[in-house]
């Protein structure tokens, strides 16, 4: 019979508006799942309880949760433990519907079914209950199965209570038409719940696949940037995991939020979203010459002008020789272009070793490309000119790497355009700092950085974590157009010289270091060949 205790109607809009902010503030999927059962169980004051998820693809419903005091079985949900039960199907293998079981029923019928006592139940199938309760030692007795609509009105899953208990002697009880109505506003509020939360799942996933879009862009347009972007955030989420295990330095008070390192992966996705729009001429330069093409073929083409105009000049001295009847001089107008021959060869072959961009290209070399420039050739027009135009000679006197002045502006510009594209963006609070977190990462602690020159009280431990990874991985990196992957030793060196000049934060090198963040790393992404010993005593800048 129905429960003695006429329930206060006040008392149980406040019941329900309490689970309502309860699952408007949940956040994690199985524990919002857990909540919706286990406040469909407290307002109902019930034994038992079941919570199924429609899977629309297969049209099954799956056990989420399942609860029972009585038997102290807590599945599924937050508790970690797997409920081992198959999915109940809708449908028969035929195409037929599965109206025999009560769950299905309610699914396949949108409709609240209530069941006084299962083993009395002539329309429903509850042999599957008996063998439970038979293994047990249970007794199954009343039943109420709501259906949980979302707001398009369609079915995402239904919850199942079991046994009502009545709340002065404990026993258990039919559902009143009021427990009924209760539930079916707990499922309306718990649908609303669990629509959002997969709302805002899938809008997050949408939001992060377009990201992927952005990095796939840019690793078509240019392969040497593409996998950048991919590896990025796999090392700033390292570095950042073991920066809050850190109790030591600065970091010691570095604890940040799941959302806050959710900030963090986001502003390390779209750190180089800027170099969209930068040329691939300029991210692909591999060689100081190179522009759509490498110009180093055409100096090849000058030399070979250079020897021919020697050897015809050569070949005009002789039949003056020979005309003046000097045969005498021949041998030497013949060791003379040789040498010539073999000058030439040698300005070729420098000035291809200077076209391959260094660490470092000594004031002597640049000298040197300085004086080949003034070689004079006979140019396609007929008139004489210097060997290497202006442009070329800047080119290849280049100091470091293969960027003149000109082009590393439009690389150093893809930083400032990331932080402009990033703030037309309508940031939820929760990510208002992507922004800055990804256009800072390649400042630097003295100040010497691009593209604000920021120093180290400006710059935030987030944007510090990014530098760090960018800056490993550019070294590290195999498939840049301009030089190998260094290995490790190497690496790890040119950092610490960086924290001793304090251009990266230290606590977070050491951290980097002490954790093995560098050698989990170099495992999973760097080749072999790179995986060189390190005796990590030695690194500069690194206090053990």
């Amino acid at each position: 019979m129905y429960a003695s205790l006429t329930r206060d109607p006040l008392l149980c809009l406040e019941q329900l508006n309490r689970i309502g902010i309860a699952l408007s503030r949940e956040r994690d999927t199985p524990r919002l799942l857990e909540t919706i059962l286990v406040a469909a169980k407290q307002l109902l004051n019930t034994d038992g309880g079941t919570l199924y998820r429609l899977e629309e693809d297969s049209q099954q419903l799956r056990f989420e949760v399942l609860r029972n005091d009585s038997l102290q079985l807590y599945m599924g949900g937050a508790s970690g433990e797997p409920i081992p039960f198959a999915p109940i199907p809708l449908y028969t293998p035929d195409g037929q519907p599965q109206t025999g079981m009560v769950v299905t029923y309610a699914v396949l019928h949108d409709q609240t079914v209530v069941i006084d006592d299962a083993y009395a139940d002539q329309d429903f199938d509850f042999s599957g209950t008996r063998r439970f309760d038979q293994q047990t030692g249970y007794r199954s007795r009343s039943f109420l199965t709501v259906p949980m609509k979302n707001h398009e009105n369609r079915i995402i899953g239904v919850f199942q209570l079991l046994n009502a208990l009545d709340s002065e002697t404990g026993l258990v009880r039919t559902f009143s038409p009021a427990d009924r109505q209760l539930a079916e506003s707990l499922a309306s509020q718990a649908a609303i719940a669990l629509t959002n939360h997969q709302l805002i799942d899938q809008l997050q996933c949408l939001f992060e696949a377009l990201i992927e879009l952005i990095n796939t862009a840019i690793d078509h347009k240019s392969p040497y940037t593409g996998a950048h972007c991919q590896r990025v955030p796999i090392l700033t989420m390292m570095i950042a995991e073991a920066a809050c295990r850190s109790e030591r330095g600065r970091l010691a008070a570095f604890c940040p939020t799941p959302e806050e390192l959710y900030e963090l992966k986001i502003a390390g996705l779209l750190h180089d979203c800027g170099k969209i729009t930068t040329p691939v001429h300029v991210v692909d330069k591999s060689t100081k010459l190179e522009t759509i093409f490498d110009r180093i073929a055409l100096l090849d083409t000058r030399f070979e002008v250079l020897k021919r105009d020697a050897e015809i000049a050569c070949l005009q001295q002789k039949l003056a020789a020979m005309e003046h009847n000097d045969p005498e001089a021949i041998p030497l107008l013949e060791r003379q272009l040789r040498a010539r021959l073999a000058e030439l060869d040698d300005h070729r072959a420098f000035l291809r070793a200077c076209n391959i961009g260094g660490e470092f290209m000594p004031p002597e070399a640049q000298e040197r490309v300085q004086r080949i420039a003034t070689e004079r050739w006979r140019g396609p027009d007929g008139q004489e000119q210097n060997f290497l135009s202006d442009d070329e000679l800047s080119n290849l006197c280049i100091p470091k790497g293969t960027l003149n002045p000109t082009e590393r502006a439009v690389i150093e510009e893809h930083v400032a355009l990331t932080m402009r594209m990033l703030n037309t963006l309508p940031w939820p609070q929760s990510l208002r700092q992507v922004p800055e977190f990804a256009g800072s990462h390649h400042e630097k602690l003295d100040g010497h950085g691009y593209h604000r020159g920021l120093t180290a009280t400006e710059l935030p431990t987030a944007s510090r974590i990014i530098c760090l990874a960018d800056v490993f991985e550019a070294l590290t990196a195999r498939d840049r157009p301009y030089k190998p992957g260094k290995p490790l030793s190497e690496v790890l060196t040119i950092l610490g010289q960086m924290v001793q000049d304090h251009q990266i934060d230290a606590d977070l090198f050491d951290v980097f270091v002490r954790e093995g963040i560098w050698l989990d790393y170099a495992r999973q992404y760097l080749q072999p060949e790179q995986l060189d010993a390190v005796d990590v005593s030695r690194i500069p800048g690194y206090n053990p």
